[in-house]
């Protein structure tokens, strides 16, 4: 019996364990650039309570709420959950929602709600006219496009340098993948796809800060 338990240990635990990590969504070591250094948000741009917001030195999650904030409240409850709540301790990560102005008692609401469940504190709206809205999205260089209600489901991973990241290059079957944005609609590929993607942007800066640290002790 002992006997058995040790071979399990020795050999198949090791292959058990390489093929869970080697199923992973993802298989790169760093997140692929897909646009470079992306506009700041603008300083025209108003938020909810008046706060500066800038994408400069944050992990930020970029989304367009669109119109029709309160009618989409769903697929901001499921981002919270998959994602920000997950990741909300992290002192440089943020949410930013871009939206038309006319909604800010919609996106009242919803920050209203979802404050019920977890701090706020990372969760900003901004609001501006809907032609920069356009020009702004339009600037991201992006396949996907904005509805006819300024808005779309899918959000963005942009890092500390504006660059908005995402797939691109073969997945670990070896297949061409792309992908720009994270749809919120879709619960799996957030709790898979986009998990995995934060985890490895989050990777990266607490690595650099490591360095950094290790770095200055020497000197």
């Amino acid at each position: 019996m002992k006997k058995n338990i040790v071979l399990f240990v020795l050999f198949i635990l090791p292959i058990v364990a390489y093929m869970f990590f080697a199923s992973g969504v993802n298989s790169f070591i760093t997140l692929p650039t897909i646009t470079p250094t992306i506009p700041d948000v603008q300083e025209n741009w108003t938020s909810l309570n008046g706060e500066k917001v800038t994408l400069n030195k944050k992990i930020t999650i970029l989304g367009f709420a669109g119109n029709e904030i309160l009618k989409n409240k769903g697929n901001f409850f499921t981002l919270n959950q998959k994602i920000y709540n997950r990741n909300r301790e992290f002192k440089d990560f943020q949410m930013v929602f871009i939206a038309p102005d006319g909604t800010q008692d919609q996106a009242r609401e919803v920050i209203k709600e979802l404050s019920g469940l977890n701090p706020m504190t990372g969760y900003h709206f901004v609001f501006g006219k809907p032609d920069e809205i356009q020009a702004y999205f339009n600037a991201m260089k992006l396949l996907g496009k904005l509805d006819d209600k300024l808005g779309t489901p899918n959000v963005y991973i942009i890092d500390k340098k504006r660059n908005l990241r995402g797939r691109k290059g073969r997945s670990v079957q070896g297949k061409p993948e792309y992908k720009e944005g994270y749809n919120t609609s879709l619960a799996g590929e957030l709790y898979n796809e986009m998990t995995d993607d934060v985890k490895i942007i989050l990777a990266e800066y607490r690595l650099a800060l490591k360095r950094n640290h290790n770095a200055t002790r020497e000197i």
